[in-house]
């Protein structure tokens, strides 16, 4: 209830500091490249509910791909779009998400349905019993997951056998201490990620 109570204070205040940076961008988006500025996708949520996540598009309108992922040097990604990722304003909208209750500030990062099927089936049921969060421990481990990919050939595989099991086993650490002191820390730890 506390931790709910935080999310819907913090993202209404977050919401009124960032909104005029995110029409900002959304007209930058719209300017620069067709297709609608918002990305829609589906993710897996608390209970295994499904939700739709909004960010500030990154890629080409009607992108085609035969992997959910995005890799090193996608060339679906705009120009806008690689800055926005960079400094992760692209995530931005899903201050939205926290406040409607789909997401938390902190908890383990949604995956698409596809990849939550590779997931180990004790870990699952641990992880989708809380909301999933705007950051976590994986998100400051792998800041730029980019650059770890690069290392590797084959971007999925690589994302499926090694980033996945690590990111599994950071969120069932988070849910065995999760706390309101655990959550400020997190969230203050992302902030001096981004200055940095």
């Amino acid at each position: 209830m506390l931790k709910r109570f935080f999310d819907i204070i913090f993202s209404i205040i977050f919401l009124t500091i960032f909104l005029p940076l995110i029409f900002l961008l959304l007209i930058i988006v719209k300017l620069t490249s067709s297709g609608p500025s918002i990305f829609r996708q589906k993710r897996v949520g608390k209970n295994f509910r499904l939700f739709t996540i909004y960010k500030i598009r990154t890629m080409h309108n009607n992108s085609v791909s035969n992997s959910e992922l995005t890799f090193p040097d996608d060339q679906r990604i705009t120009k806008v779009g690689n800055f926005l990722r960079r400094y992760k304003l692209d995530e931005l909208p899903q201050l939205f998400n926290i406040l409607l209750g789909d997401m938390s500030f902190v908890g383990p990062r949604p995956e698409t349905p596809y990849f939550v099927g590779f997931y180990d089936s004790y870990k699952k049921k641990n992880i989708f019993s809380i909301r999933p969060g705007l950051t976590d421990y994986s998100s400051l481990e792998m800041f730029n997951e980019d650059e770890f990919l690069k290392k590797y050939s084959n971007y999925e595989e690589t994302y499926i056998k090694k980033i996945l099991p690590l990111k599994q086993n950071n969120s069932v650490e988070y849910i065995k201490n999760q706390s309101l002191v655990l959550d400020i820390t997190i969230i203050i730890k992302t902030f001096l990620k981004f200055f940095k």
